[in-house]
């Protein structure tokens, strides 16, 4: 009978997933050492091994059709994998499937059928990281319905999708891609400034107010003059942080807002992937690596 320590224990032994340790003490009548063998025959094992490694390099891609859009991340430890055009075609194929299938989360991407391959999406990211060499991770997705368009930027460093609340054909568009290639350029936190909580406003107030404070230059000025700049100054925090009230960069003479109303647009939300943004890199030692080589 195999219990839940046993399989406890061949998992701090291989790095596998509960679900294969499980099957592997099953197959094997629970013998340990056999468990072990199956694990590596069937190249879970060595896969287990590289999921230690940091990836935060791969690409952002996207994916729409019939009024569905889907952005995701896929990390890999190199950019060269990134690159490779096998490793593009599985994120795509994932980008299909969520746009399709619609999971909650990535552990629910995780179960679903990978295409005709007879495989599920875990099992076809464990034979890519067997295949290629590395580790790779799928980090994160997000699915619009309704009209949609994306933007890909450098080759898949950056990724961007917007919706709007109508039907995006022709120059509406076009209308809406101008407005994500601005998000993946200027990368603004909000949509529009009624759209930026109270508290955040409040924050940046009080941010501001100590700044003017600590002006010699604005040394003991009435708290209503005070309160004057700190506005002038919130104004000009919507400019730079929200999309719709930044300046257009390819007609400075109009904000976003007023581009996307020109052309009969109205966005309604905008999702910005930036590939590896907040993961920990991989810090090559090359003489450290030497010196490991030479042990």
């Amino acid at each position: 009978m195999v219990t839940p320590q046993m399989v406890k224990e061949l998992r701090e032994i291989t790095g596998c997933g509960m679900m294969d340790c499980k099957k592997a003490l099953s197959e094997t009548n629970g013998d340990m050492e056999k468990a072990i063998e199956f694990l590596r025959e069937k190249g879970l094992a060595a896969a287990a091994k590289k999921a230690g490694r940091i990836a935060a390099e791969g690409i952002v891609s996207d994916f729409t059709c019939d009024g569905v859009g889907v952005i995701i991340e896929v990390n890999s430890e190199t950019d060269f994998v990134g690159k490779n055009a096998d490793f593009q075609t599985f994120v795509k194929d994932l980008a299909e499937i969520v746009a399709k299938e619609n999971p909650a989360d990535v552990a629910a991407l995780m179960t679903l059928a990978y295409k005709d391959s007879g495989m599920s999406v875990e099992e076809m990211l464990r034979d890519k990281i067997l295949t290629i060499g590395e580790n790779m991770t799928i980090r994160r997705f997000e699915r619009y319905e309704g009209a949609v368009a994306t933007y890909i930027h450098g080759g898949g460093r950056i990724g961007v999708m917007v919706q709007a609340e109508n039907a995006l054909d022709g120059d509406d568009y076009e209308a809406a891609r101008d407005a994500a290639m601005q998000i993946a350029a200027i990368n603004p936190t909000y949509l529009d400034k009624s759209t930026v909580p109270a508290e955040d406003i409040e924050k940046e107030k009080k941010i501001l107010i100590e700044q003017i404070k600590n002006d010699p230059k604005s040394a003991g000025k009435p708290d209503a003059i005070i309160e004057k700049m700190v506005m002038g100054r919130i104004s000009k925090f919507y400019t730079l942080n929200c999309l719709n009230q930044q300046e257009f960069v390819k007609d400075s003479d109009k904000t976003v807002e007023q581009y996307l109303a020109s052309k009969g647009v109205k966005l309604v939300k905008f999702v910005r992937f930036e590939k590896g943004e907040g993961l920990e890199k991989k810090v090559d030692n090359f003489a450290e690596e030497v010196a490991n080589m030479s042990k």
